[in-house]
C-alpha cells in the first residue's frame, strides 16, 4: 500500500534564487511607485504660501484686524454659462468698491490650471469669464480698500457640471 504525501511532483523546485527574486521585485514595485507618486507631489505643488513664514507672522494680527474692521464678505457663484460671479460686500450689504482688486484662480494642488482673472463690474458684483473643470477650486483675492487696508482672502469652493 503506497501513501500519497502531497501534491505530485512537477520538476519545478522552489529554490532560494526564486524566493529572492520573488522579495526582491515585491519591494522593488513599491519602491518604484513610492518614487513615482514623490516626483508627482513635488513637481504638481510647489509648497510655498509665503516667502517667509516667520516675517509675514509679525504683522499678521495686526492685518488680520485691520481686514476684519472693513466688515467685508466675500461669496462666489457659478451660473454655468463659462463666468465666475464675485460678491464683496460690505456690514451692510452694500456692494464695496475696492481701491485695488485682484483675483487668482486655482486648484489647491496644482499651479497647472491658475487663471489671473479680469474682474469686470457688472450690477454691484463682480465678474469673469473662467475654465472651470470638475473639481476643487481657490479664488485668491488681494486688493487694498479705499482707506488702504491691504485685503486678503482665499474662497474655496467645488464645481461640478
Amino acid at each position: 500500500m503506497s501513501i500519497d504525501a502531497g501534491a505530485p511532483d512537477t520538476g519545478r523546485k522552489l529554490t532560494g534564487w526564486h524566493v529572492l527574486a520573488i522579495f526582491v521585485g515585491g519591494f522593488g514595485i513599491i519602491i518604484g511607485v513610492n518614487v513615482f507618486m514623490a516626483v508627482q507631489a513635488v513637481s504638481t505643488f510647489p509648497g510655498m504660501e509665503v516667502s517667509s513664514s516667520y516675517a509675514d507672522s509679525q504683522t499678521f494680527d495686526d492685518r488680520r484686524f485691520a481686514q476684519q474692521a472693513l466688515g467685508w464678505t466675500a461669496s462666489v457663484e457659478i451660473p454655468g454659462d463659462g463666468t465666475l460671479v464675485l460678491h464683496l460686500v460690505d456690514a451692510s450689504g452694500a456692494p464695496v468698491n475696492p481701491a485695488e482688486l485682484h483675483a487668482l484662480l486655482t486648484r489647491p494642488t496644482s499651479q497647472a490650471e491658475d487663471q489671473e482673472l479680469v474682474l469686470t463690474r457688472v450690477n454691484g458684483a463682480f465678474v469673469a469669464p473662467v475654465e472651470l473643470g470638475d473639481g476643487q477650486w481657490r479664488l485668491r483675492l488681494t486688493g487694498t480698500a479705499r482707506d488702504g487696508t491691504d485685503y486678503r482672502h482665499n474662497i474655496t469652493f467645488r464645481h461640478f457640471q
